[in-house]
């Protein structure tokens, strides 16, 4: 059923200049789709009453490669910080009311259930605002999380911003929040750029908040794993890890045996029968259907294949 009073916006207009890539961040694939896909597909099992996405940096790639779903696109002409992002989408979105859910297209491992817990919690408490965290071992980058001596949230401190002390800090911003929206786009009004970026912080309204005497709560994320934001090369490839071993365990669970599943790779709606055995270094994609009871040798890719209940596929026995 259609969440008329939830609405989603999706941050997607960055270069991602980290990842040394002549792509946009968010094209870059992650277990078969760019990571902006398994955001939107996170999202979309919410049903909210409408997603945009704001877009900049190669935006007609971005659009395209997004094409067919049911979509709102706004563009953010420069990128002067997150907070300048949303006011992009202000002229549409401040029409609407409820809740505002704001993600980044960078975040492919944030799953349906921690979002759906984030905004039950949000609307339970009557919030203005709602804020995800999380707790990290080395929260180097981040946003810290500063808090009053009651743990009431106060303000969010950016690494470049933050003092020694705050730096030490663990809990970090996650980059997600839920936010009514008719405090929203006020709030976003009195940001400004006084910081060592010269950019405009989405994570301001929190002091903001304060200052209008509406809290602003934080939703702790138990599995620091889901917010992982894809900034590099190597944050790619764990996020890909990560979705191909949530896949692996799914597939396990339901009757599937691998040997090494870290070496094995099956894409989103391939099916597989039970007792079929899967030795490494193997790839299973496309529209591929698996019978029950298959052996697949190692160093085999399968794509769009159909194999019959008690077929054996030889090492080295590609079949596309």
């Amino acid at each position: 059923m259609i969440d008329s009073n939830l609405h989603v916006l999706v941050l997607a207009a960055g270069k991602g200049t980290r990842m040394r890539s002549a792509r946009a961040k968010v094209l870059h694939e992650v277990f078969f789709a760019p990571m902006i896909a398994h955001v939107l597909e996170a999202v979309a099992a919410l049903e909210p009453a409408s997603t945009t996405v704001v877009v900049g940096h190669q935006r007609r790639e971005v659009m395209a490669a997004l094409a067919g779903r049911d979509l709102e696109f706004v563009i953010q002409q420069q990128q002067h910080g997150t907070a300048h992002a949303v006011l992009a989408a202000a002229p549409e979105l401040q029409k609407r009311s409820g809740t505002l859910l704001i993600l980044c297209g960078d975040t492919p491992l944030i799953t349906p259930q921690t979002l759906r817990e984030m905004l039950a919690a949000h609307r339970r408490r009557g919030d203005k605002l709602s804020v995800m965290t999380t707790m990290v071992a080395n929260p180097f980058g981040y946003g810290r999380i500063i808090c009053d001596r009651a743990g009431r949230l106060q303000r969010i401190v950016e690494e470049k911003d933050a003092t020694a002390e705050e730096r030490q800090i663990r809990e970090i911003n996650a980059g997600i929040y839920g936010v009514e929206i008719d405090f929203l786009f006020p709030a976003l009004a009195r940001v400004g750029s006084d910081n060592r970026q010269g950019e405009m912080y989405l994570t301001d309204i929190v002091e903001i908040a304060g200052r209008d005497g509406l809290a602003a709560h934080r939703y702790c994320c138990a599995d620091a794993t889901e917010t992982l934001g894809v900034n590099s090369r190597v944050e790619l490839a764990q996020a890909h890890a990560e979705l191909q071993m949530r896949r692996n365990q799914e597939l396990m669970l339901a009757g599937v045996t691998m040997y090494r599943p870290e070496t094995i790779q099956v894409a989103p709606g391939v099916e597989i029968g039970q007792d079929t055995i899967i030795h490494p270094q193997v790839t299973i994609s496309g529209k591929s259907r698996i019978g029950a009871g298959c052996t697949i040798n190692s160093f085999n890719l399968l794509h769009d294949s159909e194999l019959p209940a008690g077929t054996e596929v030889p090492p080295f026995g590609n079949q596309q």
